[in-house]
């Protein structure tokens, strides 16, 4: 059975003779720990699908499913509950806050779980160490590499440990070997169990997906 779908999905903006109509009838499945990479031109409908895909534009029409919850069925606050618990995201810009550490950093979506400080600091620790960054936790954001600071993002997303990763151009500003580096360390993570959404205009980057979602003027076209 799969663990998303998506059903129909239609997303478009502005009313009356001005309607643009962003994605169309989108649907699909993935399996849980699934590596799916989202492909198509600029202005295809990629980030409009994923931001949907992240609980957080609302579809015309059509429905999303995450592990039997139709997400966009939920009331908006049971909604942010399902970003919180089911959802990381990873961003091409790295959003890290320059004046705490890389552990802060990762610690930063903690804030509201019931833990103690000790508790959230281990958490912050296991994840920093899934990414090879256990050495440098004390460091700032401006004392570690590019690459460092993409790492330091994905642990950030996966450190309350959600099913599904979505990674928006995770490797564009990336030179050719740290983007080799992140890249590995998405694909260990899916084989580790975490379902994966990635957009990327990289064919380089779509080679270690598993499945790739192909999207022309809002349609989902053949790879």
């Amino acid at each position: 059975m799969s663990y998303i779908t998506a059903e129909g999905l239609f997303k478009e903006y502005g009313n009356g003779g001005s309607v643009v109509t962003a994605i169309s009838d989108i649907n699909f499945k993935i399996n849980t720990g699934e590596f799916v990479g989202i492909m198509g031109e600029s202005g295809a409908g990629k980030s409009t699908l994923l931001s949907i895909l992240g609980a957080m534009n609302v579809p015309t029409s059509g429905r999303y499913i995450v592990d039997d919850i139709d997400v966009y069925a939920l009331p908006q606050e049971q909604q942010a509950d399902f970003r919180r618990e089911f959802l990381g995201f990873v961003f091409q810009s790295f959003h890290l806050v320059p004046y705490l550490t890389v552990l802060e950093n990762v610690m930063l979506p903690l804030t509201t779980v019931k833990a103690g400080r000790k508790k959230k600091q281990d958490m912050a620790e296991d994840a920093l160490y899934s990414v090879g960054l256990e050495g440098k936790i004390h460091r700032l954001p401006s004392q570690i590499s590019g690459g460092e600071k993409e790492r330091v993002a994905i642990a950030r997303a996966i450190v309350n440990a959600p099913p599904v990763l979505l990674a928006d151009e995770p490797t564009g500003n990336l030179d050719s070997k740290t983007t080799h580096e992140v890249m590995e360390l998405l694909q260990q993570l899916s084989f580790d169990g975490i379902t994966i959404i990635m957009v990327t205009h990289s064919a380089e980057c779509a080679e270690y997906a598993q499945k790739i979602l192909r999207l022309s003027d809002g349609r989902l076209v053949e790879p």
